[in-house]
């Protein structure tokens, strides 16, 4: 079924969404609140958000013919992913649709060359950085810096840990496979950090801004597997900087909707930029049930420039666990497990994705809230252990 324009009530805002994964999925259940009418360019017709939102044409979102139709329908177009070519994000705007991010502030989150170097230029804190195109040159790299280890990454294309290695000398085997990657490699600084933090703000076109608290977020093999809100033991005037400094990129590179920046606490001090992501973002999820507004919700506020809502906690505490596909069969019925989940914690949320279960693969999220962390914790790690098989009682 497709909607037209004609068929919805009168002023009925109408948000395309390039993207059918579960961050569009989520988006949608905001936008019924709102009475936004959410549009979708899925992959697929059985994608994650195909399942949730009914108007949701399939297309490849690299094709321009494909990207001019979808957006024509809408009064704006965001994103669920941030792959889309800049270039026809350009050509969207010149014909006077309204893209946010644009494709000036998109490309930060496409380009890790880019990102450095804009950052660079108003003294973003970040690891010591450098574009490198040879051995030589991750040699000399790593002597600046004062030796191996060294953080490789490609400039495109990386997520979920993927195209990210740790050279240990120039003649590392991983040197080969970076520069198999066929585009340009950027040689970071290994940061010795206490752990990984994550700075969400909004951003709207007329430049109201809100943050989120900052969280802590645990990643394993380059996944996002935990997050908690907010982070444990941090400093009130380093959770002030997180802010600062989020809000003060959000500005500085226009960016309209959800940013969210992921930082490295590291062990002197430092709070250190690692990457960026133009969109809601998984270190964000918490925020659907333990933020008086959800970074869904700010991100639709932000995109149709409508006043911004509270990012507050509700609670003291939430954590947030992904619920990761295994290898045993037992992961296949976890709509089975809820059973258990459910009886044993009445206050615990549940998020499924649509998915069907692979080793790894995100299918869905757990939340739980109060005013004891370990607590919080405990009920969250249980839930998320037990939908996945890995825990039977």
């Amino acid at each position: 079924m497709k909607f037209e324009r004609k068929d919805l009530p009168v002023g009925t805002p109408v948000v395309g969404m390039i993207g059918g994964g579960q961050l569009a999925r989520m988006t949608q259940e905001t936008a019924i609140a709102l009475g936004v009418q959410l549009r979708v360019l899925a992959e697929g017709p059985a994608v994650s958000a195909a399942q949730a939102v009914a108007d949701a044409p399939v297309g490849d979102y690299r094709d321009p013919e494909t990207v001019r139709r979808f957006a024509a329908e809408a009064d704006v177009v965001t994103f669920d992913h941030e792959h889309v070519p800049t270039d026809l994000l350009h050509e969207l705007e010149a014909a006077g649709i309204k893209v946010y991010p644009g494709p000036d502030a998109l490309v930060h989150a496409q380009d890790k060359a880019v990102m450095r170097q804009r950052l660079d230029a108003f003294d973003a804190p970040a690891p010591a950085h450098q574009v490198v195109a040879s051995r030589d040159e991750i040699a000399d790299f790593a002597k600046r810096i004062g030796g191996f280890p060294i953080i490789l990454k490609t400039t495109r294309g990386g997520y979920d840990g993927k195209g990210v290695w740790v050279a240990e000398s120039s003649e590392d085997p991983v040197v080969d496979e970076a520069f198999a990657a066929n585009v340009p490699i950027l040689a970071e600084e290994k940061v010795d950090f206490v752990r990984e933090l994550s700075a969400i703000v909004a951003r709207s076109p007329h430049g109201q801004a809100v943050a989120y608290p900052i969280v802590e977020s645990v990643q394993v093999n380059g996944i996002c597997v935990e997050v908690t809100a907010p982070a444990p033991d941090l400093a009130p005037e380093q959770a002030a900087k997180a802010q600062q400094t989020a809000l003060r990129i959000a500005k500085e590179l226009g960016v309209v909707g959800i940013l969210a920046v992921e930082m490295f606490e590291a062990r002197d001090g430092r709070l250190l930029v690692n990457e960026l992501a133009m969109r809601p973002h998984n270190t964000g999820h918490w925020s659907i049930d333990g933020a008086v507004t959800s970074q869904f919700e700010n991100h639709l506020r932000a995109v149709l420039d409508l006043p911004l809502g509270s990012p507050a906690a509700r609670a003291p505490y939430t954590v947030m666990v992904n619920v990761l596909g295994g290898d045993d069969e037992s992961t296949a019925d976890m709509h089975y497990a809820l059973l258990h989940c459910l009886a044993r914690d009445p206050g615990l949320k549940v998020h499924f994705y649509g998915k069907s279960v692979k080793p790894g693969r995100k299918v869905g999220h757990v939340t739980a809230y109060g005013d004891d962390l370990d607590d919080v914790r405990e009920r969250a790690r249980h839930a998320a252990a037990y939908l996945t098989g890995t825990i039977d009682e």
